[in-house]
């Protein structure tokens, strides 16, 4: 068996510090081959750094990343990217010429792809089908097993991913609502499907982010500026999976560590 941990979108060193206390003690129940996280809010709340991608790549020790509509928020990523070979940027930006959408990884003899892609509802930024970018990454790359990291807005075009992909990909995995769905289940075809594996970061806060700003964009229609919550109470957020030698998905398990 494959064993991977996917981690919810990490937000802020408070998401890096929660992942950097709780990872050691699921390494020791679970014996993960495959560390992958969602980055595109590690930085400061948005974006990813270089400084930031080492410490959650070679002092942290997650094996591969994957992004979303925040991962060019700080504007050095687009000089910086070339030293990010583990960070799959979204795949369906169209004709993108920073990056990749997608890492393969040579994992325990098994050939592993892991993809990002980017949701279209709600989104504004002009996208390349979802659906498509898939069928096109599959047709292109061959790997024993498959991991999508669908980063959407709409519970429905998530699950409409899953379902599509059903059979075809190892899992589904949604991300960007920073709140952990209880949907988790394993399609008819031996995909792993869960709507969002949730957020890694301040516990005390709006989705990672102080809850003031958000009220006040309630309560008056104003726009007001989110600050990233770094203190406090911490929560970590991911799924663990187990994959066979075909491909298919034998265990699927959401995590959750609340940590003071």
């Amino acid at each position: 068996m494959l064993k991977i941990l996917f981690i919810g979108d990490i937000v802020g060193s408070a998401g890096r510090r929660a992942a950097a206390r709780v990872l050691p003690e699921l390494r020791a129940e679970y014996t993960p081959n495959l560390v992958i996280a969602n980055a595109e809010n590690a930085a400061g709340g948005f974006g990813l750094t270089l400084p930031v991608y080492k410490e959650l790549t070679a002092k942290i020790g997650i094996q591969a990343l994957t992004g979303g509509n925040h991962i060019w928020d700080k504007k050095e990523i687009f000089k910086d990217i070339t030293a990010m070979p583990l960070l799959a940027r979204p795949l369906n930006y169209p004709r993108c010429e920073y990056g990749a959408g997608y890492v393969l990884l040579d994992i325990e003899g098994m050939r592993v792809l892991v993809a990002s892609i980017l949701g279209r509802a709600f989104i504004e930024t002009p996208l390349d089908c979802p659906f498509q970018a898939a069928d096109n990454l599959l047709r292109k790359v061959k790997a024993d097993a498959v991991l999508v990291d669908i980063h959407a807005e709409a519970t429905s075009e998530k699950k409409a991913l899953g379902f599509y992909l059903d059979g075809r990909v190892s899992a589904v995995l949604g991300t960007h609502t920073h709140v952990q769905t209880a949907d988790e289940q394993i399609l008819k075809n031996g995909t792993a499907y869960i709507t969002d594996a949730g957020m890694t970061g301040a516990r005390d806060s709006n989705l990672g982010m102080s809850p003031e700003a958000a009220q006040k964009r309630f309560l008056t229609g104003l726009k007001a500026k989110f600050d990233v919550v770094e203190t406090g109470a911490l929560l970590f957020n991911a799924v663990y999976l187990e994959i066979d030698v075909r491909g298919k998905c034998a265990r699927l398990e959401r995590l959750i560590r609340r940590l003071d």
